[in-house]
């Protein structure tokens, strides 16, 4: 009777399900083969909701399933068994469970070869799990305890454009050229709150946003951005930075739109380029910002031009400066919408 009762619900609503992704077939087989733990929505056949039900092991997935949700479980074992079946995984979310790299069986996620997002955040992960599957796009693993990348761990990641650490325990020489190598496509890298003392090394250079804030970061290498041409936003809020850390035109880079210092040690403004549009200083130890110290260079003869300044987003609150705010910082931002001070 239960098995009547799936494949008319299956019926009803075959006509609202693309054919091209889930053929009627499949979706009956997925129905019927849904753990009894779980919940498999007919109008989203292919999802598989598992979380919130305090499981200790993962049940048998269906052979149909593209989204896996197991969050907020008790799962401490990340089994092959389980997964067996579940070859057409593209997404499965792991996070706030108490999943080891003991725990974690010999090939398991390298099994999931279609799999793109990686969710295993809020975990008890000490190394970044290995082998990973080839076409993974997204990794996040915030809030474990990795201390450690191992090396060649990223080898062959070519369509790796995510990657999550923060909040765990990494330190300066955990993120290196050769623990990072392989990474050819990375957009994005998380390493705010870690234990890092120095900027990272071996980032590649289709890199566009770095966030390494509540690390304790004291200097920036001069040739430091050198390698890296796409930077777009730079996050080093709540570090160590002061004036003597930082050279003189290091953050002068034309491709950079939003760079964030709040919470630091800085006694001046930093030089920046005309194209930068946000830019986070509060929190600091400024006294006072003149036009000649902020405004790039050429900038009050340029600003009708396409070339001219570029900032719209400027935040000095938290530091020593008292109002009114100077009438050529307005002159050399035209386009300023809003400033916090």
């Amino acid at each position: 009777m239960e098995w009547l009762m799936v494949a008319f619900v299956a019926l009803i609503l075959a006509s609202q399900v693309r054919s091209d992704e889930v053929p009627y077939e499949h979706m009956i087989s997925q129905l019927h083969a849904c753990p009894k733990e779980c919940h498999c929505p007919p109008s989203f056949p292919n999802a598989v909701y598992c979380d919130n039900k305090g499981l200790k092991r993962i049940p048998a997935i269906p052979p149909y399933t593209w989204y896996l949700y197991l969050q907020n479980n008790l799962i401490d074992v990340l089994s092959t068994d389980a997964l067996r079946n579940a070859t057409q995984l593209r997404w499965i979310n792991l996070n706030r469970n108490k999943i080891t790299n003991e725990g974690l069986e010999a090939d398991a996620l390298k099994a999931m070869s279609n799999l793109v997002h990686l969710y295993m955040e809020d975990n008890l992960l000490t190394s970044i799990p290995s082998p990973l599957p080839a076409k993974l796009e997204q990794l996040r693993l915030s809030r474990n305890r990795i201390s450690k990348i191992p090396a060649g761990v990223f080898s062959g990641m070519d369509h790796l454009t995510l990657l999550d650490l923060q909040g765990n325990k990494l330190q300066d020489d955990a993120v290196t050229e050769v623990s990072l190598k392989g990474l050819n496509s990375l957009i994005q890298i998380n390493l705010a709150k870690n234990q890092l003392n120095s900027m990272p090394l071996g980032l590649p250079p289709t890199t566009t946003q770095i966030f390494l804030d509540g690390n304790n970061i004291e200097k920036i290498p001069a040739e430091y951005f050198k390698g890296l041409p796409k930077v777009v936003s730079l996050r080093l809020n709540r570090n160590k930075l002061a004036n003597g850390g930082i050279p003189k035109n290091v953050f002068n880079l034309s491709s950079i739109l939003d760079l964030q210092l709040s919470h630091n040690q800085l006694t001046e403004v930093p030089v920046i380029s005309s194209g930068l549009e946000h830019l986070h200083l509060d929190h600091n130890k400024i006294k006072s910002v003149n036009s000649s110290d902020i405004c790039p260079p050429g900038a009050l003869d340029d600003y009708l031009d396409e070339n001219g300044p570029r900032l719209r987003y400027l935040r000095l609150d938290g530091n020593e400066i008292k109002p009114p705010i100077p009438r050529e910082l307005m002159m050399c931002f035209r386009l300023l919408r809003a400033i916090v001070i």
